[in-house]
């Protein structure tokens, strides 16, 4: 399209009002106006159905397309692949399972085994599932429970969803399994504890939860190494280090939810790679294939392997499958993505436009006393909206709202807490493409200036 109107669309335009079921969405506002449908995409750049160019500043709306959009060498890949051979169950292997699980594990020091999946969702219900699993045959069922902290969220499933610390997003959604236990968030700026040492302070909370529950019933925490869609939030200084103490001190395994971060939107491969920790299991999704294709993995470490191979239980062995998960075009697809990011110095790319993106927002911040803190790692970023900057009180959401819109009008898409957290639904979420550049960042913050000043 490239920015021609294109062919006739209004068939599909009505196919999709009366039949499609959109995420997210309140469908009484398709009542009196036209879905988007987005027609084609190239770099960050999408049109619409009427031809309408945007910026796409969140990469696909989900932190998903890492590498941009329009990449042909991975659709040859899928197409290579699936004409060779497309699919087989996952109790069998492929040929690009085996290749794409050897260079995750090259990218990731004491991980060693990688089980495949087709969402977020579900690599985290894997990794639930295995810490029970743990707990009945190591430690008499006891071990079962799993922390999760405040303000995160770890998948759409009613498993996952009882490991989410949202609280709009469980709404209407329960009762929920029992075993998943909520810790407190790390967010300095909404501190819970006044005095120093605030990351010290929120790792203790967690040590704090695993003795009021019993050492001897917790098995795992699940944590985002930084928090994404509840309002990008980076752990404070200590905080990791003390985390991962408490972990070994209390024997609880430690899952780190890479689903976001995974494949350098921070600007290293994963994002607990900038804390120096060594998780037990490690789960990612979205930018495996930058969205080329389904898949998502579950990594843990020859440990937690070697747990599942008792051959004397019949059963011992991890009894879980994912159908999609023996579909090749994900590895396929993710090892052309894990080439692209290296060859094309991504990781350095999202480091270095990453500072510019959080450079120009702090700026916004000196203009604006509508933007209350600004915070991000790479190129996730995060601007929350206050009322007040001496109180803090949040935005409303309907404001917040209101600065999206303004950004889309301006043709920059960004993205926000939505309907997430009750009160605090105040953050604009930026997750451009890795391969931003300058004059793109420059685009995005642009927008937002305009933006605010009309609030």
């Amino acid at each position: 399209m490239d920015g021609q109107h294109p062919n006739d669309l209004s068939a599909s335009v009505a196919a999709d009002r009366s039949h499609v079921w959109h995420h997210l969405f309140q469908h009484r506002a398709l009542e009196t106006r036209d879905p988007r449908l987005i027609i084609e995409g190239r770099g960050l750049r999408v049109w619409d159905q009427t031809g309408r160019e945007y910026l796409d500043a969140v990469s696909g709306g989900v932190w998903t397309v890492n590498v941009g959009y329009g990449r042909e060498s991975i659709a040859d890949a899928v197409r290579d692949q699936l004409v060779r051979m497309n699919y087989f169950a996952g109790s069998a292997g492929s040929v690009p399972a085996a290749l794409l699980a050897e260079r995750l594990i090259s990218k990731m020091p004491g991980m060693s085994r990688v089980f495949y999946a087709n969402s977020g969702s579900e690599a985290n219900e894997k990794a639930f599932k295995m810490v029970r699993q743990i707990a009945a045959q190591r430690h008499g069922g006891r071990k079962w429970k799993i922390l999760y902290r405040e303000r995160d969220y770890h998948g759409t499933t009613i498993g996952a969803l009882a490991a989410c610390g949202q609280e709009q997003r469980v709404a209407h959604y329960g009762p929920f399994p029992g075993g998943f236990v909520q810790v407190p968030h790390c967010l300095e700026y909404r501190a819970q504890w006044p005095g120093p040492d605030y990351g010290l302070r929120a790792a203790d909370a967690i040590e704090a939860v695993i003795l009021r529950e019993g050492p001897e019933t917790v098995g795992a925490i699940c944590l985002e190494p930084i928090t994404a869609g509840g309002g990008v939030i980076l752990p404070p200084d200590g905080y990791w280090d003390r985390v991962q103490k408490i972990c070994r001190k209390y024997d609880v395994l430690l899952h780190i939810d890479e689903v976001v971060c995974g494949l350098g939107r921070t600007g290293k491969w994963f994002g607990y790679q900038h804390y120096g920790i060594q998780p037990d299991f490690v789960t990612m999704a979205k930018g495996v294939a930058s969205g080329y294709a389904a898949i998502s993995c579950l990594v843990t470490t020859e440990a937690i392997f070697d747990q599942f191979k008792d051959a004397e239980d019949p059963l011992g062995h991890f009894r879980d499958i994912s159908t999609f998960g023996g579909c090749t075009a994900g590895p396929a697809a993710a090892i052309e993505n894990m080439r692209i990011i290296e060859e094309e110095g991504l990781l350095e790319n999202a480091t270095r436009m990453g500072a510019r993106l959080l450079a120009n927002l702090r700026a916004l911040q000196d203009r604006h006393a509508l933007v209350g803190d600004v915070r991000g790692k790479g190129l996730l970023c995060g601007v929350e909206l206050v009322a007040n900057r001496d109180s803090r009180e949040p935005l409303d959401e309907a404001l917040v709202q209101k600065v999206v819109a303004g950004c889309d009008a301006l043709g920059v898409i960004i993205g926000m807490t939505n309907r997430s957290l009750p009160g605090l639904n105040n953050t604009l979420c930026l997750s451009p493409a890795l391969i931003a550049t300058a004059e793109d960042i420059d685009r995005i913050t642009d927008a937002i200036d305009t933006a605010l000043g009309r609030i």
